[in-house]
């Protein structure tokens, strides 16, 4: 019997250590799908897919968006474009005078216009472009509960496009708020919420395409691009990312038909929030300013100066007893570091400055000669420099200067020095332009650095003071853009320039 009893124990021991394994077997899978799950909740921080709906962030979100109406009370009709010719053309003067002539050319009538805007303070604060409320007589906040408000301009900036409104509201207002651009990358989802064709709310849905875009509407160029649909009437709405946040503000399409194709543009929050903390705060922009004219650092150019990567600004005039002059900056130094911020292009260095503090004095590197060199500059602002450039062209002491200023060009003698920086042929005669102010009218007329301007108003020009004199006897004529003779890679080609 005893036996028997330790041969049932001896056959009980394996099936004892099989049903153990068994069970380790089922734990182990058991915290491997524990695991699986934790990692598949977790994926979305790493790799957010589309969501299933739009529906609640949009919900959420409409109150807060408005759309803004405008009027404006304006002599005579809109002027259409002249048959055949350009926009600036040298005959446009004689087709509005034809056009001043007709009947009923000169009654005022009343033009209006719809675009959108975001509430971003419960008390009534509203953001939308500068381009939609600029000019206006009137202008009327539209909320999706169908209540109106009439708005009052706190501050507007035409650099950026930014406008501020206040409106005063009965209670409390929805709003929403703005979340940092700098971290939205390519492909996230974006959300654009507006006012298009006049039609009321309308939600649309895409990616950024990509970022820090530079279209060339403005010296502080670094849109985000998305094919989320905007078209005329979004201009001033917000782009939301999926949290909810404000990231940028709707501004700008490309199409030829004025319809979405799928390229959109906007001023990313990274660049609107400074600029409307300062219109809420002081009801204009409190920009830093550095006193040069730049160019673009070329590959050609950075060979010729002995750098191994192109980069940085080319300092091509100084401002005299601007910041830089009094620093010690000169013609022909590239501005490599700024406030302790690398300058990787040419179109870095104003968002920069911009953004640096007025009357602080800053580090900058420069490269001169071939060798690093730091020189401190005291920043100054950059609306008192252009009052008092106004104020100049004004007393008509600096209007020549001025007027070539208004242009948007940057010019200098072209000596034997300036045809070698340019590989120009020894023969070449004219004014050479070192600089163009991407938000001036000669940057939209296709005029680069490097171009020979050979003749002014049919005159022929040797050096900058030639070209400033004649630019302000067409302006003293009443002219509105100047007839250039512009010389680009040896093609000589006619281009009217506004002047206003």
């Amino acid at each position: 019997m005893a036996k028997a009893l330790v041969s049932a124990k001896t056959m009980a021991a394996p099936a004892a250590e099989e049903e153990r394994a068994g069970f380790l077997r089922f734990s182990a899978v058991f915290a491997l799908l524990a695991l699986l799950a934790l990692l598949f909740q977790a994926a979305p921080a790493f790799a957010r897919g589309a969501p299933e709906s739009f529906a609640d962030l949009a919900e959420k979100l409409s109150p807060a968006v408005v759309n803004i109406s405008t009027s404006q009370t304006v002599n005579g009709g809109a002027r259409p474009p002249l048959p055949g010719m350009p926009e600036g053309s040298p005959f446009d003067e004689f087709f509005e005078e034809f056009l001043q002539r007709q009947p009923g050319a000169n009654v005022p009538r009343k033009v209006q216009s719809l675009g959108s805007g975001f509430v971003v303070d419960p008390d009534g604060i509203v953001i939308t472009n500068n381009h939609v409320i600029e000019q206006a007589d009137e202008i009327k906040v539209n909320f999706s509960d169908g209540t109106t408000l009439a708005a009052e301009v706190v501050g507007r900036d035409p650099k950026t496009d930014i406008a501020v409104l206040q409106v005063k509201p009965d209670g409390k207002l929805p709003y929403v708020e703005f979340g940092d651009s700098n971290v939205s990358r390519v492909g996230d989802w974006v959300v654009a919420i507006g006012n298009p064709f006049g039609l009321g709310g309308t939600v649309t849905a895409g990616i950024i395409s990509a970022i820090n875009r530079d279209i060339n509407a403005g010296p502080y160029d670094a849109f985000i691009q998305t094919d989320a649909s905007i078209n005329r009437g979004n201009s001033g709405g917000p782009l939301f990312n999926l949290e909810g946040e404000v990231i940028g503000v709707n501004t700008a399409i490309i199409s030829p038909s004025g319809g979405s194709i799928g390229i959109g543009f906007s001023v990313p929050s990274a660049t609107a929030l400074p600029v409307i903390e300062q219109l809420k705060e002081y009801g204009e922009t409190r920009r830093g300013w550095l006193g040069v004219r730049i160019q673009t650092v070329t590959d050609e150019i950075a060979e010729s100066l002995g750098m191994d990567v192109a980069r940085g600004a080319l300092v091509a005039e100084v401002t005299p007893d601007g910041p830089a002059e009094e620093a010690g900056i000169q013609a022909g130094d590239v501005i490599v570091e700024f406030n302790g911020q690398e300058v990787p292009e040419m179109r870095d260095l104003p968002r920069i400055v911009a953004d640096t503090a007025i009357g602080e004095t800053v580090s900058a590197v420069v490269l001169r000669g071939g060798e690093r060199e730091s020189v401190d500059v005291e920043v100054g602002r950059l609306e008192e420099a252009e009052a008092q450039m106004a104020e100049a062209g004004a007393a008509g002491d600096g209007g020549a200067a001025d007027a070539t200023e208004a242009m948007g060009l940057g010019l200098t003698a072209l000596d034997e020095s300036a045809k070698r920086r340019y590989n120009l042929p020894e023969e070449t005669e004219g004014v050479l332009v070192t600089a163009v102010d991407p938000a001036g009218p000669a940057a939209e007329r296709g005029i680069r650095p490097g171009d020979i301007i050979v003749e002014v108003a049919q005159e022929k020009v040797s050096t900058p003071g030639d070209v400033t004199e004649l630019v302000a006897e067409e302006k003293e004529k009443g002219r509105k853009s100047v007839l250039l003779l512009v010389s680009s890679g040896g093609d000589l080609r006619f281009i009217a320039v506004r002047v206003e």
